[in-house]
């Protein structure tokens, strides 16, 4: 064998070929080969590493690293990326497509982001088996078309007067949040969270913070005189920052202010209340759809339009807001 490799070299060498040097470069080759060699749980946690700090919300993060490790992981997570073909992510998505759907259409496009990560990185190369144009699309329904719409139960706008009085009647920190959430149409989360920083009463202002804001945009929401109202009858304790401070220190949970509706024997969410703000602005207002979606901080849909819209329409706002504001507090209770 010693005399047959060294035959070889000689042969080599007199082609002009350097024996050692292509050892050097298959050994080479073979590392780098290795080194390229990443499974999906890897590329995960590489994309999660690179992308963390583009998420406003540290929590995303997590949200992402969970979901993936629970649906994705056992049937991708060993694979090389290089491998994994449409059968592979069929093989996650297909148990969950028709019985959790926004949770299997998240997924899809959370692999999917992984696996473009993987080949900008030169992990793999090739089309994305994830991607849903002209790919998936293809294979399943449209998640429109297998996932049924759920409603926030919302009360009837003929009934929010009445409502209201007796909510006025309910005693705790809950209850004053629930309140004012519904005089300001805002989110539970928003009012939960709402510290006194960002208001400013003389001005009759509150101003959201864009960190705090679904649409990560600073929002500025004109406060009626009820608003006002109920805001300075409120208790500073300890000079706490929290507007709306739990018990025992904290934010309130979303449960209790949905309790506060249990408690009353009222069938409806605290979300449900911006649904009623809307249908109050649709069908007993004339005020213009863009200034009610304002209201309610909603993300404007045609992005030309989005383009070209500067202001908060916050003069329009106070005035609807205030009109909101005296139809709650006007509307006569049930008999």
């Amino acid at each position: 064998m010693a005399r047959e490799r060294a035959r070889e070299a000689r042969q080599a060498i007199e082609r002009g070929l350097d024996p050692v040097a292509e050892r050097r470069a298959a050994r080479s080759a073979r590392s780098a080969t290795a080194a390229a060699a990443w499974t999906f749980d890897q590329c995960v946690q590489g994309f999660l590493k690179d992308n963390s700090r583009k998420w406003s919300n540290p929590k995303h993060a997590a949200q992402w690293e969970a979901t993936l490790t629970t649906y994705a992981s056992p049937t991708l997570g060993k694979l090389l990326v290089q491998d994994i073909d449409v059968p592979h992510v069929l093989a996650v998505l297909r148990p969950i497509w028709e019985t959790k759907t926004e949770t299997a259409s998240r997924m899809r496009g959370r692999i999917e982001a992984v696996l473009s990560w993987a080949t900008v990185s030169k992990y793999r190369k090739g089309d994305n088996p994830a991607r849903w144009k002209g790919n998936l699309s293809a294979i399943l329904p449209a998640p429109g078309d297998v996932a049924s719409v759920t409603h926030h139960e919302a009360l009837p706008v003929r009934d929010v007067g009445a409502f209201m009085v007796k909510l006025r009647e309910q005693a705790g920190m809950g209850a004053r949040a629930l309140e004012f959430a519904i005089l300001t149409a805002a989110r539970s989360g928003e009012v939960r969270g709402a510290k006194w920083a960002e208001f400013d009463l003389a001005a009759a202002v509150w101003t959201v913070p864009a960190a705090r804001m679904k649409a990560g945009k600073e929002h500025r929401v004109p406060l009626p005189e009820p608003a006002l109202t109920l805001l300075q009858a409120l208790p500073r304790i300890d000079d706490g920052e929290l507007v709306f401070p739990a018990p025992r220190g904290g934010q309130l949970s979303d449960m209790t202010l949905s309790a506060v509706l249990r408690r009353m024997g009222v069938a409806a969410v605290p979300h449900g209340f911006r649904s009623t703000f809307r249908d109050w602005c649709s069908e007993h207002t004339n005020y213009p759809r863009d200034v009610a979606e304002m209201a309610l901080a909603h993300a404007i849909g045609d992005k030309v339009e989005a383009a070209y819209r500067r202001g908060d329409l916050f003069d329009k706002r106070r005035q609807m807001m205030g009109d909101w504001a005296a139809f709650l507090g006007t509307s006569a209770p049930e008999a």
